[in-house]
């Protein structure tokens, strides 16, 4: 798609002219960022005016002290890791798409990934931002505190609000001291019961050494293994595959805790295989057949998905999903993974069709969420794709709630206008 125009300030200064001058001819504004969102939620049209802020991706300040950065919106995610690992600090939000993805984009969606479990979504790991209201107006509220109190969290509109709201332009980003030692082991497992047992037995283990808990389903890791020709660890098949990552600052430790658990759970019947990686080559290996979606969206039409349902009724909801896909295309196979101990499911699913809807696709998947009361979308946002679902996710009275903080802030509704809500 092409926009009317397209804008790229290198100051929150240009931005607020760019945005003045549209707000004073009720010019529609989308923000563009790393285009890595899969729910269409930065689209340009012929009719807008697309702002890039591929030109704002400086980091203005790394403060080991005060443990925290001072970012612009358009550097990438993995810029701002590896500035933070040079002085020995740690920026724990990581995802995929780590090295296309910019800190606007990850505050927009408020961005959860692999890290979740022990450091939380990008919600909490802003401590302060600057944005731009659609009328031009500046707020800069550059917070460095782990406690304000002082008056309303304002930067709570910009965070996860999908850029409906303002344009965030600098953040100040919450930094933790880098833990130089990790473990990361790939296990097989025989059912959904010995996976929540495992993940109980981690958290009590690892304490806050348990950085990542990832599960995938049978049929997720082999389409991994066929589609790059690569060897199972395993020489059995399991059921589920669990990685999990231990951070510490003692390697020893480290991995005494880790073999030590894995032991245990062997014997107790939780685990039946377990593999450590013994380099970071390795690591990566195992992250990989997490992490490479390409064997998922090669053939077309495939649907992806992303959404929040308690970790107990997991099983019951994924069996629901296939057996509304099968029962629509008998063809079809749905692919599972996900970030579980935070209740978080992807799906990748290949109807086996061409002539296969998105929106019968939905329809299976999203349908399914109301007998569990899950949620459509756990971290990438409602967007474009989404937002006829929002509905039926969110009361009338949360949506009357959404809408009147969109028309209070942007009242000609000129900034990213369709996304979330018409």
């Amino acid at each position: 798609m092409s926009a009317l125009a397209m804008a790229r300030p290198k100051t929150t200064s240009e931005v607020s002219t760019v945005l003045r001058l549209c707000h004073e001819a009720s010019q529609q504004v989308v923000v563009v960022g790393g285009g890595t969102g899969p729910v269409a939620g930065a689209e340009p049209t012929g009719d807008r005016i697309a702002i890039s802020l591929e030109r704002m991706n400086q980091i203005e300040n790394i403060d080991p002290i005060n443990a925290s950065c001072v970012v612009q919106a358009g550097t990438s995610l993995q810029t701002v890791q590896e500035e933070a690992a040079s002085h020995l600090m740690l920026f724990p939000l990581d995802l995929g798409a780590r090295g296309s993805c910019t800190i606007g984009g990850n505050i927009s969606t408020n961005a959860g990934g692999i890290n979740v479990l022990r450091y939380g979504s990008m919600r909490g790991l802003v401590l302060g931002l600057e944005a731009v209201l659609p009328d031009g107006t500046i707020v800069s509220s550059m917070n460095k505190l782990l406690k304000n109190n002082a008056g309303f969290d304002l930067k709570q509109l910009f965070i996860g609000t999908e850029g409906t709201l303002g344009v965030v332009t600098r953040a100040v980003l919450r930094l933790f001291p880098q833990q130089p030692h990790r473990q990361t082991a790939l296990i097989g497992l025989r059912g959904f019961d010995q996976v929540t047992q495992l993940l109980q037995l981690a958290k009590l283990k690892f304490g806050t050494m348990l950085s990542a808990y990832e599960v995938m389903w049978q049929s997720y890791l082999e389409e991994q293994l066929r589609f790059f020709n690569r060897r199972s660890p395993f020489v059995d098949r399991h059921a589920f595959y669990v990685i999990i990552e231990t951070e510490g600052a003692d390697s020893k430790l480290n991995e005494t805790v880790i073999t030590d658990t894995l032991e245990f759970a062997f014997n107790e019947n939780i685990i039946t295989d377990a593999v450590i990686a013994k380099s970071e080559q390795e690591r990566r290996g195992i992250w990989d057949l997490r992490e490479t979606l390409e064997p998922f969206l090669s053939d077309k039409p495939s649907f992806g998905y992303d959404v929040g349902v308690p970790i107990g009724d997991m099983p019951a909801y994924v069996k629901l999903v296939e057996t509304n896909l099968t029962r629509r295309w008998p063809n079809s196979i749905c692919y599972t993974m996900g970030h579980i101990a935070d209740g978080n499911l992807h799906f990748f699913v290949k109807p086996g069709l061409k002539e296969a809807l998105r929106e019968d696709c939905d329809e299976d998947v999203y349908g399914a969420l109301e007998t569990f009361g899950g949620t459509i979308s756990a971290e990438h946002g409602i967007g474009y794709e989404k937002r006829d679902w929002l509905l039926r996710t969110c009361s009338t009275e949360e949506i009357a709630m959404m809408r009147s903080l969109k028309n209070a802030l942007d009242p000609k509704g000129i900034l990213n206008p369709g996304c979330v809500f018409e």
